[in-house]
């Protein structure tokens, strides 16, 4: 049986980067295989572990397979050699999302992304806890901006009143989360009860951040049990860093570029000493979703909300095991 040109331990790394991506829900919703007549790693959709009411078209799942996919280039690259990325390769084969081949020596030159990046996968966590009010220098957000469009996607900062616009989307979004008995529920069920829960997936209750929030930052509540009238306007920065994530299409393969770029942005976001966390909910509805496109002529197509700023990691949620996620056992 043959195999990539990396070895058991450099396999192994490359699908713990892999889980190592941030997704939806921490849902972890992907599987990998070492295909040993084309030497592929293939990373396909694990859909028992997508979420129907908040997700319906998998946009999401395939946005979070795209990050993996991103871990693993950087790893590929990280051992040397060159990955070479096909996405959505076997049209008969919808559960495929793609395939990373490690292909001749590694050309720093074509990598498309920093050498530096591979360390800042094991720091990169979101972080849903209050920021500081020290703004991005303007220096990084046009590497964080360079980093998107390398990937095929559009990375914007917008104004002040447009960043006040967005963010009343999202907190539109997020009501109707808590009023939807659905979702509810299914947020719920990712959701760990204790810090000593053995789940190896969703999200723990430390890396929930504080329960109070400010009116103007809407941050998600999983347990959709808060009541907005406890929610007190402190704690939080004043004027939010956000950037907004759009690509020109919205098929499936620019939901997977759309997770390249996102990730991109969040490593190199973390080399800079950045945090981020994801502000999801108006992706969940399509008018909502549809409004969060830049005004005046709402062009493109919204793939993610981020709030960017300085402030403290966050927890590290738990991954899955590499030999919990391979379909075949990685060669020893």
């Amino acid at each position: 049986m043959r195999f990539a040109p990396l070895d058991a331990a450099a396999l192994e790394a490359c699908v713990s980067a892999a889980v190592a991506a941030p997704s939806f829900f921490n849902t972890q919703p992907w599987r990998y295989r070492l295909n040993p007549d084309t030497v592929d790693l293939e990373v396909r959709a694990a859909p028992e572990r997508s979420l129907p009411h908040a997700d319906p078209v998998g946009r999401a799942l395939h946005v979070s397979v795209g990050a993996s996919v991103f871990n693993l280039r950087v790893t590929v690259a990280h051992f040397g050699w060159s990955p070479l990325v096909r996405l959505l390769p076997r049209p008969e084969e919808p559960g495929l999302l793609a395939t990373v081949r490690p292909t001749g020596f590694l050309n720093r030159q074509t990598t498309g992304h920093r050498a530096d990046l591979y360390p800042a996968i094991w720091r990169r966590h979101s972080s849903r806890f209050p920021f500081s009010d020290r703004p991005l220098p303007q220096q990084v957000r046009a590497e964080l901006a360079e980093a998107a469009h390398s990937e095929g996607a559009s990375l914007a900062f917008p104004t002040a009143a447009e960043t006040a616009r967005l963010l009343g989307v999202t907190a539109e979004a997020e009501h109707r989360n808590r009023a939807d008995a659905d979702r509810g529920a299914e947020s719920r069920r990712w959701l760990h009860r204790s810090p000593s829960d053995p789940t190896d997936a969703g999200l723990p209750q430390t890396a929930l951040g504080p329960q109070d929030a400010r009116e103007n930052l809407p941050m998600r509540d999983f347990t959709a049990q808060r009541h907005p009238e406890r929610l007190m306007a402190q704690d939080f920065e004043a004027v939010p860093a956000i950037a907004l994530l759009t690509t020109v299409h919205d098929r499936r393969t620019d939901w997977l570029r759309a997770g390249q770029a996102l990730e991109h942005v969040l490593l190199v976001a973390t080399v800079h000493g950045l945090r981020a966390s994801l502000l999801h909910q108006p992706m969940e509805w399509s008018d909502l979703r549809r409004d969060l496109s830049p005004v005046p002529d709402h062009s493109g197509h919204a793939q993610m909300l981020i709030r960017l700023g300085y402030g403290p990691e966050g927890p590290a949620t738990p991954r899955r095991t590499p030999r919990a996620v391979v379909d075949e056992e990685l060669p020893s």
